[in-house]
């Protein structure tokens, strides 16, 4: 008899956790490991934003919130929106929660049921089709291929979506493949989910700040607002700021939506850390100029990682327009064997052996629903990039 529930064994563990975790375990044995796994930015967070935090403590402003976020932080998402996104809510209509995954989580678990159908673009972000899982629905996988450079099309889109389907999860840019969507491209996939009223959609704008080469970025509500009003927009201060450690995520969109997202997180996590919130009041109201900066080191580091692999027979490397993470194809690797005997059949064999022979820790493409590929993140000085691109060059030359 098992001792864990039937929803426990739908999902499966965070990959690239597990993969940052084996690093460590080998890094702790002695092993001279670069890992190049996990989705954090190298950079510390800003001064002024760890001395709101710091004031906090000062203070006293260390006890329960209200469930989902403190007023100041809620105006603070609210002007956010208003000023970077031409999009318009109420605090009332704005949500804070610990990361962004309890965004997600408490939106898919308030409104799915079993039979419900959840549009999915793969790759996908790790967690999105597990949460759904958990919750008791089906997601439903639409192909973003590496010939549309990662990129989910109209038809595509169109072709997933049945009378079942209750959302669509839309990341831009994307965590795999960094993969940032033009404004005409997104309206293709508006004027589809126009036709389908029934799909809400998710749009996880995490890495809005971290795009590249004058791309400018723009969010599904704000490109057609016939869909605000079945949209959740959702984005953090993690990934911009700098920020993982203090588990803050938030959102914005129907007043409904959130209320009953709200109800749920009042009786799982409750608030978020108060110390935290004071901090992300500071983040999105102080100075941004330090954005631009950091985004034009990872577009350097993104130009390096990507000269680098491309440079490797075997592998093809496209060349994203944001995130910090690449998503090379290793197809002329397949069928091929390491020096020690070992048949390279799938990304998975081959990031394990990388692992093994080289000390490198990456993430096997097969955990983000599309294969054969790997995931690097770049979110790491160029000296250590420069010695993981020269050892899977070295791993790959000595392939047969």
């Amino acid at each position: 008899m098992s001792f864990t529930s039937k929803s426990l064994a739908r999902v499966q563990p965070s990959a690239t956790m597990a993969a940052g975790a084996k690093a460590a375990q080998m890094r702790k044995a002695g092993r001279d490991v670069i890992s190049l796994a996990a989705g954090e930015p190298d950079f510390d967070t800003p001064d002024n934003i760890k001395q709101a935090g710091i004031a906090a403590i000062s203070n006293n402003l260390t006890r329960y919130t209200a469930v989902d976020g403190i007023p100041e932080l809620k105006q603070a998402i609210v002007d956010k929106f208003k000023r970077e996104n031409n999009l318009h809510y109420e605090p009332e209509q704005t949500f804070v929660a610990p990361g962004g995954k309890p965004i997600i989580f408490n939106a898919m678990l308030a409104t799915l049921n079993p039979g419900d159908e959840v549009v999915i673009p793969t790759p996908y972000w790790v967690s999105y089709p597990d949460i759904v899982l958990l919750a008791g629905a089906t997601p439903v996988f639409a192909p973003a291929t590496i010939e549309n450079n990662f990129k989910l099309t109209a038809q595509t889109l169109e072709a997933a979506i049945t009378e079942k389907t209750k959302w669509l999860i839309f990341n831009s840019p994307s965590n795999p493949s960094g993969a940032t969507y033009t404004k005409p491209e997104l309206q293709a996939l508006t004027q589809v989910l126009l036709r389908h009223p029934q799909v809400w959609v998710l749009t996880d704008d995490m890495y809005e700040h971290l795009v590249y080469d004058g791309f400018s970025y723009h969010s599904i509500a704000a490109v057609e607002p016939q869909l605000y009003e079945r949209t959740l927009t959702m984005n953090g201060v993690s990934k911009a700021y700098a920020m993982t450690g203090w588990r803050i995520g938030y959102c914005a969109g129907p007043v409904e939506l959130i209320k009953a997202m709200r109800k749920l997180q009042s009786q799982s996590t409750s608030n978020p850390c108060s110390i935290s919130q004071w901090a992300a009041v500071e983040a999105l109201n102080g100075p941004q100029d330090f954005i631009a900066s950091r985004a034009k080191a990872f577009s350097a580091r993104r130009d390096l990682v990507v000269d680098k692999l491309n440079a490797i027979t075997g592998i093809f490397c496209p060349k994203p327009e944001g995130a910090f993470y690449v998503y090379p194809c290793i197809k002329g690797l397949i069928g091929k064997t390491t020096r020690n005997g070992v048949l390279i059949d799938s990304d998975d064999v081959f990031v394990s052996e990388l692992l093994a022979d080289t000390g490198v820790a990456v993430v096997q493409g097969a955990a983000f629903g599309l294969s054969p590929n790997f995931r690097i993140s770049y979110a790491t000085s160029e000296q250590l990039l420069e010695d993981a691109c020269t050892r899977i060059q070295q791993f790959c030359a000595n392939l047969r």
